[in-house]
C-alpha cells in the first residue's frame, strides 16, 4: 500500500473532476445541499442538547405544565425559547428524508458519469487491448476490469461521500458541543494543579488512546479487503468462463478439474476471508468495549459535581450528552475504521487501473507507424514483429498486399501469422515498423468470432446498427451463409453464443462480412470450424457478393488456397525471428503438402 500522502492525491483526483465537468453545477448544488443538510440536523442536535437539560429538569421540579409544553408547543427557559418536541421531531424527520434521498441521487449521476469517463477511457485507443496483454504477474491494475468498473466504482462514490460528509458533521458536531462541554464540565482541581474544562480534556485523552489502539490492530484490513476484491473477482470470473464453456468442458469430461480449479480459487477466497475476521475480530473486540465504556464514562466523571449539588439532573443529562457527541466527533476514526479500510482498498484498485489506461494511452504512439498511403496497396515497411516478452516473431519485413490480389498465408501454428493481421489492423502493440493502408474499409474476421449479446439481428449486423440494414439484405447474408434457417429467428433475444455451434458463429462472421462489403477482408482461419465442401461453398460466395473486396486470408486447407492468387509461407524457426517469402509452386499444389 502506498504512503498516506499519496493515496489522498489519488483519492483526489478520482473524487475532484466529476465536479469540474460539463455537470458541476448539478453536482455542487446537490453536495452542498446534503452537506447543508448535514450541517441542519447537528444544529439540531444542539437544540435537543438543550431541549434534553430543561426537560430532564421539569421532571425533576415535576412540573406537568413545563412538561407538556415541552413535549408538544413551547416553553420559556433560561436557555431561552424552546420548541416542543413534537416539532423539532418533524423537522428532523423531513430534513433526515430528504438527505438521504438527494445522497442517493448525486451518487447515482456521479456513478453514471464517472462510469462513463472510465468505460471511455479504457476503450479508447484500445487501451484494454494493451492491458489485456500485460505480463505483469502481480497484475497491479490490470485484472478484472469489470469488477473495477462496475463495483469498484460504485463503492467508491458511496464510500465518499459516506466517510466525507460523515467527517465534516462529526468535525462541526465537534465544535458546537466543545464549546458546551467546556461550559457544563467547569474547573477541576488535581494534585493542586486546576484544569478548566477538564471533561473536554477528558474526551480528547479518551478518544486519542482508543484512536492509536483502533489504527495498531486496524491496519491490516487495508491490503487484506485490496486482496479480497481481486479473490472474489478472480471467482466469479472463473464461474462466468465455465458458463461460457460448458459444452468444451462437457465433451472433455472435465468438470473434475473445472471442480479442482473452482475449489482452488475459492480457497484462495476462503483464506482471506479468515485473516479478515481475525483482524476484524480484533478490532471490534477494542471498538465494543470503547463505546461500552463511553456509555457510563462521562456520567462517572461528571457525578462528583451531581452529588455535590453544583448539577442538576438536567445539567447531568446534557453533560453526559454533550461529553458523548465530543467523544463521538473525536473517535469518528475509531468507529469508521473498518469502512475506511474498505475505501482506501477501493481507491487503490481504482488508482492502479487508472494508472494502468494511462500507461497504456502513452504507449498508444509507440510501435508500429500506422498510416493513410496514397496507393492501391497495404504495405508493411521495415516490420518487426514481437511477443510481449520481447521474444521477435519477425524481423526487418517488407511486405506488400495489392489490391484486387487475393492472398493466403500459410505456416506452422505459432508461427506469428495471427500476431501479423493484428499489426495490419493496428492493434497490436509490440514491434516496430510502418504499416501503410489505402482509403476504404478493412474488415478482420479471427478464428473465434466475437458474438455480442441482444437479437440474432444485433449478432448479425454487428458493429454495424441494425437498422441501417434492410431485412432482405440481412436474410440474403444469412442465406448465403448457410443459415437460411436462422431467419425465423432474427429478432430473437437469446443467448447466442451457447445457441450457436462453433461453424454457425463462423458463418454469423461471414454473413457479417457479405452486409459489410468491405474493401479489403481478413480471414484469420476464419472458416476453420468448417467442412471442406462448406468452405469452399462460402468462399464461392465471398468472391460472387464482394467482387471488389481484396480477401487475405490465414488457412492451411487446399480448398482455401485455391480461392486465392498468391500465397505467402511464413517460417520461424524454434530459436529465432521468421520470414515471411513467396511460394514458387502452384497455390493448391503447395497449400495442400502445407
Amino acid at each position: 500500500m502506498r504512503g498516506l500522502g499519496p493515496f489522498l492525491r489519488d483519492a483526489w483526483r478520482l473524487a475532484r473532476p466529476y465536479f469540474w465537468s460539463e455537470e458541476k453545477w448539478s453536482a455542487r448544488v446537490l453536495l452542498f445541499s446534503i452537506v447543508g443538510m448535514n450541517l441542519f440536523i447537528v444544529a439540531m442536535s444542539v437544540v435537543l442538547s438543550f431541549w434534553n437539560r430543561e426537560f430532564y429538569n421539569s421532571l425533576q421540579a415535576k412540573d406537568w405544565n413545563a412538561f407538556v409544553s415541552l413535549l408538544f408547543w413551547y416553553q420559556r427557559t433560561e436557555s431561552g425559547l424552546m420548541p416542543g418536541f413534537c416539532w423539532v421531531a418533524a423537522l428532523y424527520i423531513i430534513v433526515a428524508v430528504y438527505r438521504t434521498y438527494l445522497n442517493q441521487w448525486l451518487q447515482i449521476r456521479w456513478r453514471r458519469w464517472l462510469t462513463g469517463r472510465f468505460l471511455d477511457e479504457w476503450l479508447r485507443d484500445r487501451a484494454y487491448y494493451r492491458i489485456s496483454l500485460t505480463t505483469d504477474t502481480a497484475a497491479i491494475g490490470t485484472d478484472n476490469p469489470d469488477q473495477r468498473i462496475a463495483e469498484d466504482l460504485r463503492d467508491f462514490v458511496d464510500g465518499t461521500l459516506t466517510l466525507g460528509l460523515g467527517l465534516l458533521s462529526n468535525v462541526v458536531s465537534l465544535f458546537s458541543f466543545v464549546g458546551i462541554l467546556w461550559g457544563l464540565s467547569g474547573p477541576l482541581t488535581l494534585w493542586g494543579v486546576t484544569i478548566p474544562g477538564y471533561m473536554v480534556w477528558v474526551a480528547v485523552l479518551y478518544a486519542g488512546i482508543g484512536t492509536a489502539l483502533t489504527h495498531l490492530i486496524g491496519r491490516q484490513l487495508v491490503p487484506l479487503n485490496f486482496r479480497k476484491q481481486r479473490v472474489e473477482a478472480d471467482f466469479r470470473y472463473a464461474l462466468v468462463r465455465l458458463r461460457e464453456n460448458m459444452e468444451g468442458m462437457a465433451l472433455y469430461g472435465g468438470e473434475a478439474e473445472e471442480q479442482g480449479n473452482l475449489a482452488q480459487r475459492f480457497t484462495n477466497v476462503v483464506g482471506n476471508w479468515w485473516a479478515i475476521m481475525r483482524r476484524t475480530k480484533l478490532l471490534n473486540s477494542l471498538i465494543a468495549g470503547y463505546e461500552q465504556v463511553a456509555v457510563v464514562f462521562p456520567i462517572i466523571v461528571a457525578a462528583p459535581r451531581y452529588f455535590a449539588g453544583q448539577l442538576q439532573l438536567g445539567g447531568l443529562t446534557q453533560t453526559a450528552g454533550a461529553f458523548g457527541r465530543v467523544q463521538d466527533s473525536l473517535s469518528w476514526f475509531v468507529t469508521a475504521y473498518a469502512t475506511l479500510a474498505e475505501w482506501r482498498a477501493t481507491v487503490e484498485r481504482l488508482a492502479t487501473f487508472r494508472r494502468a489506461i494511462a500507461a497504456a494511452h502513452e504507449a498508444a504512439g509507440t510501435g508500429f507507424d500506422v498510416r493513410d498511403s496514397g496507393t492501391e496497396a497495404i504495405t508493411l515497411g521495415d516490420l518487426t514483429l514481437a511477443l510481449p516478452n520481447g521474444e521477435t516473431l519477425l524481423r526487418d519485413a517488407d511486405i506488400t498486399f495489392r489490391r484486387g490480389e487475393s492472398t493466403v498465408i500459410t505456416g506452422r501454428s505459432g508461427s506469428g501469422k495471427s500476431t501479423l493481421f493484428r499489426a495490419v489492423a493496428g492493434i497490436w502493440p509490440f514491434g516496430s515498423g510502418r504499416v501503410e493502408r489505402p482509403a476504404g474499409r478493412c474488415l478482420f474476421m479471427p478464428q473465434r468470432p466475437y458474438i455480442p449479446l441482444g437479437t440474432l439481428r444485433h449478432v448479425v449486423t454487428y458493429p454495424g446498427a441494425a437498422a441501417a440494414f434492410s431485412q432482405a439484405a440481412v436474410e440474403q447474408a444469412l442465406d448465403d451463409a448457410g443459415l437460411s434457417a436462422l431467419v425465423p429467428h432474427l429478432d430473437e433475444d437469446q443467448n447466442w453464443p451457447q445457441r450457436l455451434s462453433g461453424g454457425e458463429q463462423q458463418r454469423v462472421a461471414l454473413a457479417r462480412a457479405l452486409l459489410a462489403k468491405p474493401d479489403w477482408l481478413f480471414l484469420d482461419e476464419a472458416t476453420a470450424s468448417l467442412d471442406p465442401d462448406s468452405e469452399a461453398h462460402l468462399y464461392e460466395a465471398l468472391r460472387r457478393r464482394l467482387p471488389d473486396t481484396t480477401i487475405v486470408s490465414i488457412a492451411h486447407r487446399p480448398t482455401v488456397a485455391a480461392f486465392h492468387e498468391r500465397r505467402l509461407v511464413f517460417q520461424r524457426p524454434q530459436d529465432g525471428p521468421g520470414r515471411l517469402s513467396v511460394a514458387a509452386a502452384p497455390v493448391a499444389a503447395e497449400a495442400a503438402g502445407s
